[in-house]
C-alpha cells in the first residue's frame, strides 16, 4: 500500500509561515493498493488538492470518513470531482453516536454554501456500513469506536499483505465515557505495519484539555511500542504547533523503535 498525506492538521486550517513544512490543511489521506485501487480517508481541507489530481480519472472514488466534525468534512465542497459530470463518489460515514450520515452534504445546504448538494454534477452515494468489518475491493476494513465527543470510527485496513491503522481524533485515556478501552486499542493496532494516530496534545496542554478527545504524543508512542507496530505517524497536529516545535518532537523520538514520524503534507509512505 502507498499512503500519501494531503492534510495533517487538527481542528482548524492553519496557513502561515510557521506551518508551511508540516502543513496547515485538515485531515485527508490517500491509500492506494498495488493494483491502483484508492481509498480516501477523511475530507478535511487537504482533499481540495487531492481532488485536482483525481480529475484526470473516471473511476469511482471511495471516501471513508472517521466522523463528522467540521475539520474532517469541510473540504468536500471544494472537492473538484464532486462537480465532474458522470463521476461516481461513494461516501462511507463513520459510526457516530448521533448517526448523521449525511452531515458532509448538509454543510452545503441552506445559507452555509452557495452550491447546494443537489446541484453537484457527480453521482454521490452515502452508504453507511452495518457490519464492523467488510471487504472493499483490495481493502479489508475493520473499524473500532473512537474516544471522541460524538465518537466516530478508527479503521484497520489490510491490502497487499500489509496493514494500516488510522486512529485520528482519539483520546486513549478519556476522563468520562470510554468507547474503546486502552486494552482494546492495543489489540486493534497490534503488529500493524503503519499506525497513524492522533497526537494533538502535549503534557503542557493538560489538564485543561482533558476530555476534548485527543491524545498526548507520548501516549501514542507508548501504545505503538507496546503494540509492536513497525512505524508510527503522529497525526492531527495542534493548530498552535509550529514547524519548529514539530521538528523538536521528531528529534525527541528519533532513533526509537518503532520509528516515529510527524505527519507532513505531501509525505508518501509504503507498507
Amino acid at each position: 500500500m502507498q499512503i500519501k498525506f494531503y492534510g495533517t492538521r487538527g481542528s482548524i486550517p492553519t496557513p502561515g509561515a510557521d506551518t508551511q513544512r508540516y502543513g496547515g490543511n485538515t485531515p485527508c489521506v490517500l491509500v492506494t493498493s498495488q493494483s491502483g485501487q484508492q481509498l480516501i480517508l477523511d475530507s478535511g481541507t487537504g482533499i481540495r488538492l487531492l481532488g485536482q489530481e483525481l480529475m484526470a480519472g473516471t473511476s469511482e472514488l471511495v471516501l471513508l470518513l472517521s466522523h463528522n466534525h467540521w475539520d474532517h468534512i469541510q473540504g468536500f465542497p471544494f472537492f473538484a470531482p464532486a462537480y465532474q459530470a458522470g463521476r461516481q463518489i461513494r461516501i462511507i460515514p463513520g459510526k457516530t453516536l448521533h448517526g448523521e450520515n449525511d452531515a458532509i452534504l448538509k454543510q452545503m445546504s441552506g445559507e452555509f454554501f452557495p452550491v447546494a448538494p443537489q446541484q453537484l454534477a457527480s453521482t454521490i452515494r452515502i452508504t453507511p456500513m452495518t457490519e464492523e468489518q467488510w471487504q472493499l475491493g483490495d481493502f479489508y476494513i475493520q473499524r473500532c469506536p473512537l474516544n471522541h465527543p460524538g465518537s466516530g470510527s478508527a479503521y484497520h485496513i489490510s491490502a497487499d499483505g500489509h496493514t494500516l491503522a488510522y486512529v485520528t481524533d482519539n483520546e486513549l485515556f478519556p476522563p468520562e465515557q470510554t468507547m474503546t478501552s486502552r486494552a482494546q486499542w492495543l489489540e486493534f493496532v497490534t503488529g500493524v505495519d503503519l499506525l497513524i494516530h492522533d497526537g494533538q496534545y502535549l503534557e503542557a496542554d493538560m489538564p485543561y484539555k482533558l476530555g476534548w478527545g485527543h491524545s498526548l504524543v507520548s501516549q501514542a508512542v507508548v501504545l505503538a511500542k507496546e503494540a509492536k507496530v513497525k512505524r508510527l505517524v503522529i497525526f492531527s497536529h495542534d493548530p498552535a504547533r509550529t514547524d519548529r516545535q514539530l521538528d523538536q518532537l521528531a528529534q525527541q523520538f528519533s532513533g526509537q523503535q518503532p520509528e516515529v514520524l510527524m505527519a507532513q503534507e505531501g509525505m508518501e509512505l509504503w507498507c
